[in-house]
């Protein structure tokens, strides 16, 4: 069978001929590609390489020290510091304030002048008794200067009577003058001594104006300006004052702590003790019980205990907060100090779980639960008996999501 080779020809395909391909857009493809390795590579580094570490603050376990001897605390209780000698000073008398010569913070000295009141009233008093008293004085010194002529005529009166010169009568007068003007001195002289009493009350008058320093101490209110009424007792309302300042002997300061008296039997005068102020919670103080006030109270149930510093410090001011931890003064058996080697820790990193007690441990950059047994607790620190060692690392304060084996960082690193 023969083909018609020109209908085989009508029947091919003719194909066009490919466009040559441009070459810019070809390198924009493959920098595409090669962005999005590169990103993809940088994604999986992150994603295996980002730090996952907790941020933790962390502290260091500590050898608990004896302490000289004494033994650990066998009460805790909280108060204030109290100034046993301070004042509220006020003038006697009711005035007007017109100088005010201090400023809180002041030290001063006993008898120092602290403010002046008004004395346009009270000096022209004191003036009026001064001009008496010269007066009374000026009235005896004349009346001395009389007596003492009549003294001589008498004497020569007796003599001319003696000679029968003189009559009787002239005598006795002469005697009469003598003896009247004697009363009249003794009068004056009482009168002087009025006088002088006078000045000397309106003096005090005028010394009552002072407002003085009871002792020696430090302003820590003022409490009056120039120009206020002030008074010793309450009198006319809202309107006047009744103290100038108030002053208090920094030499008097303790502590008052007031103990359940159910736990009194633990605390005896001279007993050692240690404060913690709440303004610095890191340092401790040395302090000594006083005594113990002999009463309680009936609805709180508690005794007031007077505890003194061992030594005072300028940190250390009236009515701040303070802990106060009563310590055993037994001493420690030294076999009882060798078989317990305890530690120190902040009381916030110990943990309760049931009845366990756990501290989160730092090893290599990760924690670790160990189980602790506890002792007493001092001054925000608890003593831990066994399960640690000193100088290890532990997580101060434990956050969300520590477990074993979490990875941790030192918080701010």
């Amino acid at each position: 069978m023969s083909f018609d080779q020109n209908a085989l020809d009508s029947l091919r395909i003719e194909r066009s001929p490919e466009p040559p391909r441009n070459s810019s857009q070809g390198g924009l493809y493959k920098w595409f590609i090669a962005t999005v390795l590169i990103l993809a590579v940088v994604a999986a580094a992150y994603a295996v390489f980002r730090d996952n570490s907790i941020e933790v603050e962390m502290v260091t376990a500590v050898a608990s020290s004896s302490g000289g001897g004494g033994g650990g605390a066998v009460l805790n209780a909280s108060g204030y510091v109290v100034a046993r000698r301070q004042a509220t000073v006020s003038a006697k008398v009711t005035g007007k304030v017109e100088e005010v010569l201090i400023e809180e913070g002041m030290e001063v000295k006993e008898g120092q002048l602290l403010a002046r009141l008004d004395d346009t009233t009270t000096r022209p008093q004191l003036e009026l008794a001064e001009r008496q008293l010269e007066a009374a004085v000026k009235n005896l010194q004349e009346v001395e200067v009389r007596l003492a002529e009549a003294e001589r005529n008498l004497k020569r009166n007796q003599q001319l009577r003696a000679e029968k010169l003189v009559s009787e009568q002239a005598l006795d007068a002469s005697q009469a003058e003598v003896g009247a003007l004697r009363a009249r001195l003794e009068a004056l002289k009482s009168e002087v001594k009025v006088a002088q009493s006078n000045v000397r009350v309106r003096v005090q008058d005028l010394d009552d104006l002072l407002v003085r320093a009871p002792f020696d101490g430090v302003v820590v209110s003022k409490d009056a300006q120039p120009g206020e009424m002030v008074s010793p007792i309450s009198a006319g309302g809202g309107f006047t004052r009744t103290g100038i300042a108030t002053v208090v002997d920094m030499d008097s300061r303790e502590i008052e702590v007031d103990v359940n008296e159910a736990f009194i039997n633990r605390v005896k005068a001279g007993q050692k003790a240690e404060a913690v102020l709440d303004a610095y919670p890191d340092w401790t103080i040395p302090c000594h019980v006083i005594n113990i006030v002999p009463t309680a109270d009936r609805q709180k149930a508690t005794v007031r205990v007077r505890i003194g510093f061992d030594e005072l410090d300028p940190r250390i001011l009236p009515d701040m907060g303070v802990k106060v931890s009563f310590l055993d003064d037994r001493p420690e058996q030294p076999e009882t100090a060798a078989a317990r080697p305890a530690v120190r820790v902040p009381s916030t990193a110990i943990m309760k779980d049931g009845d366990t007690t756990f501290v989160w441990r730092v090893r290599d950059d990760s924690v670790e639960r160990v189980a602790v047994r506890t002792g007493g607790v001092r001054n925000g620190q608890t003593e831990v008996l066994s399960g640690i060692a000193s100088g290890d690392v532990l997580v101060a304060k434990p956050v969300e999501g520590l477990a074993e084996g979490a990875p941790v960082k030192k918080k701010g690193e």
